[in-house]
């Protein structure tokens, strides 16, 4: 097993090549798009302008967004002190400069995610459900996971990964329907013009599901490292195991989880039968491989 130095190494780099590749996509797509449509410039500036009007909507409120979603509220002191008093004990044990908003969701699911772009603006949700189930000490390693995401960054890069699987999916129908539309008006194609329609409709078709698996891959990844620096800012290992088991054994889905976000969470939000490569498209690591790493720190 990696140490946790060499797997914090590994995310960053992997952080590097997933936004690489998620642009290379883009690349194609957009200029797909613009070998369909006669001009090559056009599909890549296409694909740039949805970028950036993406790009302002998540930066700007993508945050309070997925707060929204979840149906969250404010977490009040007077009504969950402990909650409040623990965020603050761990922002400073992390070196926060300030303490992320506290949120509450009213739901019996056993659950917790945080959010923001940076830790100076960061958002913590935990369910009613959770605070419930578990005792002190597994909601502060709870609370010390969803913190070691936001000092990880990996908040601000799942919503990245969020918002490049969004575009590759909207170029992609794009793509689909130009070659739809398109599809009597030119019959006086070379072999090569028709070698490059059928490359673009594979990837008009593969293109998002390429983006999920990429997605994926990097949330189950950093679930390793945010468990691992977890324990070590709680100095408490078994807490997050013991919590995590009771997550296993309570669990259910949280009813406003969505599918998009369900990375954002400390274990996955939104439950869905065995398939066929489910390992593939899992949002996170089985968590039977979590609570067994945790027990040998």
């Amino acid at each position: 097993m990696r140490s946790m130095f060499e797997e914090t190494r590994r995310n960053k780099i992997m952080s590097y090549v997933t936004v690489s590749l998620f642009f290379v996509l883009i690349g194609l797509l957009g200029a797909a798009i613009g070998f369909i449509f006669g001009s090559f410039w056009f599909g890549l500036i296409l694909s740039f302008i949805i970028f950036f009007v993406y790009f302002i909507i998540i930066t700007s409120a993508g945050d309070k967004m997925i707060l929204g979603m979840a149906h969250a509220k404010p977490a009040k002191k007077e009504d969950y002190p402990f909650l409040i008093n623990t965020v603050e004990g761990l922002s400073i044990s992390a070196g926060f400069k300030s303490v992320p908003e506290i949120y509450v969701i009213e739901d019996k699911g056993l659950n917790a995610f945080a959010t923001g772009f940076k830790p100076e603006k960061s958002m913590i949700a935990v369910t009613t459900g959770l605070l419930e189930n578990m005792n002190r000490e597994q909601i502060e390693a709870v609370l010390a996971h969803e913190m070691s995401h936001i000092k990880n960054r990996d908040s601000k890069l799942m919503m990245y990964c969020v918002l490049l699987a969004g575009i590759v999916s909207i170029l992609s129908n794009i793509l689909l329907r130009s070659f739809w539309f398109s599809g009597g008006r030119d019959r006086d194609k070379n072999s090569a013009q028709v070698i490059f329609i059928f490359v673009g409709l594979i990837l008009a078709i593969l293109a998002p599901l390429f983006a999920t698996l990429i997605r994926l891959a990097v949330s189950r990844q950093r679930e390793y490292v945010a468990d691992s620096n977890a324990a070590i800012l709680c100095r408490n290992p078994d807490a997050l195991a013991s919590a995590l088991e009771v997550i296993m054994d309570k669990t259910s889905d949280v009813k406003y989880a969505n599918p998009a976000t369900a990375a954002l969470y400390i274990e996955n939000p939104v439950k869905k039968k065995k398939i066929i490569f489910s390992n593939l498209f899992s949002t996170h690591p089985p968590i039977e491989e979590r609570i067994k790493r945790l027990r040998e720190m």
